[in-house]
Parts: structure tokens; sequence; C-alpha cells
């Protein structure tokens, strides 16, 4: 007898965004494995999003590649109806692009202000909203947001940006509710510290780097696959029963419920 793994994806597609380099692409290579056809969302690396396609592809996957200006909210509806277009109806909806920009209160500006919520909120909310709409009409689907703990506990110089991702921990916990009784389960992954292009300037700085590590119990940053994972597990049949939980990966950092 033949027995599937709970971990296969074979027939599923996804849609990852911000998945030229980073978290992203990680999580749709991760996919990518398991058996899903991939949409790799990008805005301005297509030279990144090729790669991470063609590296799919020569694995013998399946994966398309996509762009859309997310901090504008038809842009998050056409991606959606896009992804569709090209592999079918999506069965799982990662929601992981962002910016991160240092920004004290005081000398914050209306520009910088909306630059990070038009990015990481306006956009999150676009393309939960499309995907929300799809998925309801099949009473099936699953809907992931890629947050931070700065949304948990704060982040000095960066308020918009956690005040960003503080959003979209509530935004799952809304969602989570509103949508299962449509058949759509919503999730959300935090990340701690991360080895991505996002933090690598912080990161190669011995003396940040130093504080940085300071902070986590484990002792250092964690991979782009050690978020990946996760993500996948909330995927995977496995997870079938989980919605509305805020899956913490942070070395220990940030303990919450």
């Amino acid at each position: 007898m033949t027995v599937s793994s709970p971990f296969d994806l074979a027939g599923q597609r996804a849609l990852v965004t911000g998945a030229s380099k980073g978290i992203g692409e990680a999580i749709s290579k991760t996919l990518a494995q398991m058996g899903a056809t991939v949409c790799v969302h990008y805005n301005t690396d297509r030279e990144g999003a090729d790669r991470v396609v063609g590296e799919i592809v020569a694995a013998k996957g399946s994966a398309y590649r996509l762009r859309a200006n997310l901090t504008e909210w038809d842009a998050g509806l056409d991606l959606v109806a896009k992804a569709e277009a090209e592999a079918g109806p999506l069965d799982h909806v990662i929601i992981n692009h962002g910016i991160w920009m240092e920004a004290p209160i005081d000398r914050m500006t209306e520009a910088q202000y909306d630059e990070t919520m038009n990015a990481n909120v306006r956009g999150a909310f676009s393309v939960a909203s499309a995907a929300a709409r799809s998925m309801k009409l099949r009473k099936s689907g699953h809907i992931v947001f890629i947050a931070s703990t700065a949304g948990q506990r704060g982040e000095a110089l960066h308020s918009h940006y956690a005040a960003s991702k503080g959003a979209l921990i509530s935004l799952t916990k809304s969602l989570s509710s509103e949508l299962a009784p449509g058949g759509i389960r919503v999730n959300c992954v935090a990340p701690g510290w991360v080895q991505t292009p996002m933090s690598e300037l912080t990161l190669r700085d011995p003396v940040e780097s130093a504080k940085v590590k300071a902070t986590i119990p484990l002792g250092r940053v964690g991979t782009v696959g050690e978020i990946a994972g996760p993500v996948a597990f909330l995927c995977s049949r496995v997870a079938g029963f989980i919605t509305g939980e805020i899956l913490n990966v942070n070395g220990g950092a940030v303990l919450v419920g």
C-alpha cells in the first residue's frame, strides 16, 4: 500500500509575495519541493524572480513569475487574478513582501510613514481581499501572513514597521474568525532576526551583530529555511485544524502566547 506524505502538496497552487529573494525565495522553493505549483511575485527584482523560477523548474518543479507594485490596492487584486489565470485557483497565499526602513519618530516624515504602511499593510490587505474572494467561491483555501517580532514587542527607530507588522497579526486574528465559515484558514508566522538581504547591513557589522545575538537565547540569527519550514507545516494536511495562529520563530527572543 502506498501512503502519501502528509506534507505532499502535489496538485496544489501557491502564491508567494516578495519572493525574489530572502524568506520569500525560501518559501517558494520549499513549497515547490513539496509538489505545489508556485507563483513567484516580485516588484523590482526581476532578475531575482527569474532565478528563483529557473531553479524551481530545473528541480522539476512548476513556477511562474509575476510582477506587481503592492503599494497600490488594485495591484493586489490584479496579482491574484493573474496568478489564478496562470496556475489555477490558489490553495495557499503567503503574504511575505515588505520593507524595513529606519525613521526616528521625531524626524519621521509623512512620506516615510506612507512608504512603509502602503507596502506592508495596504498590499497585504489587497492581496488577502482578492484571495478571500476567490477562496470563498470554492469554500477552501489558506492565507499566511509573514509578520515579525517587531509587531509583538515594538522596535525602536522602526515604529512604523513595527506598527505595520502588528497590523498583520491583528489581521490574522480577525480574518481567521471571519473566513473560517467559508472553509478558509488564516495563519501568521512571526520571525525574529533572520539572515536576509534586508538584515544584511546590520548583521555584517560585528558590534551590531553581537548586540542582536545577545537578545536571542539560542545565540544566533535564523536562516530563511527555518522560516520556510514552519510556513510549509501550516500549508500541510497535518495543520488542517490550525487557524488564527501566530507561530513565533525567533530563537526564544520574544516569548508570547
